[in-house]
């Protein structure tokens, strides 16, 4: 491809230098660069783009995308490109880079601060089901046609976005769903991602850190879904639960934008509303109204919550024009999400549960449901994680007592905090002497299955499917599952059962 034909795709303040040369990539790291690159020089938080200009250029880049003026640049042989927004450029140079793979996909993206995983997980299971063959891009894992790979973070950068959806497109696959993190959608990382529907779980406090303030959280959110009237090609559908307070105030806005709007929810203006919920230890169901017509759904996942992220998804997978009876009757065979409600395997007279819940919305309705189980006790194991948004810690503190008999409060990912200070700070919110504090989180979980008795539940949250703890700038191996299902094989073999 040539630079002439992507500059075009760019809205740009000017270009100097020669267009007419071959584009071999397109990189904002320019440890990746390589010769024909096209290097975009983005802001960071700790660094900017472009301090890396001089390494680019040595390394053979074509041309440099920036939003302030590069001394030196144009050089010999490499074109600037001023721009007035450089992540904006990114994201439209990388989309142009791979022919636009979103165009050729049904797509679903789904976004808010709870749930955004399992309906995601739902959602690609029920398009396998109807052979729309659907890739994934989410916080546990990318899947691309049969191949599954870790996930780097939830929503990864523009370039990877629309490379993983052109080799989607590539291995076949006609549909894609998408988890869209409040992060990606600022730093502009799916922009030029046509989607064909997109899901509004909730919104509860979190990553205040990054955002300051709940209202521009919301606005955040809001305004991805918002956008959907701005898109090239598609007529999306917004797909909204209204049982959030907020979800409704946005179900709202988008009717008066005449954003096509699909509400979910228990109430009565929902669209897709769920009655009759019923929800145990092997699973839930409830009946669902929809397009006129009812139906029975079964769901091997426990939880008012999934009712919740079912409902979203069967509406998403409608609108990418599934059928209703299809996407009922797929649930029934749903697969269990890593790190989501579950169970660890032992053969004990109590029950252990691993879940992801770290914020205190979630971690309410993970005890809710734990509840609805009817445990003789409840003990929760959990902490919060370091460098991030601190002001939930009280709030989750207080979360974790109401809905537990005891709490051992411990680390999660320290980053580079104290994992003393963070614990003071969740124990700040808790009023009761139910808890006590165990900071090895290893020990935490081993002192909750000790003391655990018949028909007890032990609930440890806030990692879920994570396979490692940050200390200090390092990633240690750490799974709570599999840690829980050690302690659980070593308890002297007349121990709870």
């Amino acid at each position: 491809m040539r630079l002439a034909e992507l500059i075009p795709r760019v809205t740009t303040v000017s270009v100097r230098g020669s267009a007419d040369v071959d584009v071999s990539d397109v990189c904002s790291d320019s440890r990746r660069v390589g010769k024909g690159s096209v290097f975009v020089a983005l802001p960071g938080a700790k660094a900017h783009g472009g301090a890396f200009v001089s390494e680019a250029l040595a390394k053979g880049a074509v041309a440099v995308v920036s939003q302030n003026e590069v001394p030196g640049v144009p050089a010999a042989g490499a074109a600037l490109v001023l721009v007035a927004d450089a992540r904006r450029a990114f994201a439209e140079l990388s989309c142009a880079f791979f022919k636009n793979p979103s165009d050729g996909l049904k797509i679903a993206g789904v976004t808010g601060t709870n749930g955004k995983t399992t309906t995601a997980f739902l959602i690609q299971h029920i398009c396998d089901t109807a052979l729309l063959r659907c890739g994934l891009l989410g916080t546990v894992h990318y899947k691309i046609g049969d191949k599954v790979v870790p996930a780097t973070r939830t929503t990864p950068d523009a370039w990877e976005v629309q490379s993983l959806l052109s080799q989607m497109r590539d291995e076949g696959c006609k549909s894609a769903v998408l988890e869209v993190s409040s992060h990606a959608i600022v730093q502009q990382r799916v922009r030029g991602v046509d989607v064909d529907a997109a899901v509004f779980t909730n919104l509860t406090q979190d990553h205040l850190d990054y955002h300051g303030t709940m209202e521009a959280y919301f606005e955040v959110k809001a305004g991805y879904l918002l956008g959907l009237g701005s898109q090239r090609f598609k007529n999306a559908t917004a797909i909204v639960n209204i049982d959030d307070r907020l979800g409704a105030q946005l179900a709202d806005r988008l009717v008066q934008a005449g954003i096509k709007t699909l509400a979910f929810g228990l109430g009565m203006r929902a669209d897709f509303r769920a009655s009759h919920c019923r929800t145990d230890m092997n699973g839930s169901s409830f009946q669902l109204d929809a397009a006129g017509r009812s139906w029975l759904v079964r769901l091997p996942l426990i939880g008012m919550f999934n009712i919740s992220n079912a409902l979203g998804a069967i509406a998403a997978a409608h609108a990418m024009g599934v059928d209703l009876r299809t996407a009922v009757l797929s649930l029934a065979s749903a697969p269990g999400v890593p790190g989501r409600m579950q169970a660890v395997p032992g053969k004990r007279a109590f029950k252990v549960f691993v879940d992801y819940a770290h914020t205190d919305d979630a971690l309410r309705n993970a005890l809710r449901t734990m509840r609805d189980l009817q445990p003789r006790h409840l003990i929760t194991v959990f902490g919060c994680g370091g460098d991030r948004d601190a002001g939930k810690r009280s709030l989750m503190g207080a979360a974790a007592e109401d809905g537990s008999d005891w709490t051992i409060v411990t680390s999660d990912n320290p980053r580079s905090e104290a994992p003393e200070k963070i614990v003071e700070d969740i124990v700040s919110g808790m009023r009761r002497k139910s808890h006590e504090v165990v900071l090895d989180r290893k020990a935490a979980i081993h002192r909750a299955i000790e003391i655990a008795g018949p028909r007890d539940i032990v609930l440890i949250a806030g990692k879920g499917h994570e396979t490692g703890q940050e200390i200090q700038g390092r990633s240690e191996p750490f799974d709570d599952v599999a840690i829980a299902a050690s302690a659980l094989e070593n308890l002297p073999s007349d121990f709870g059962r």
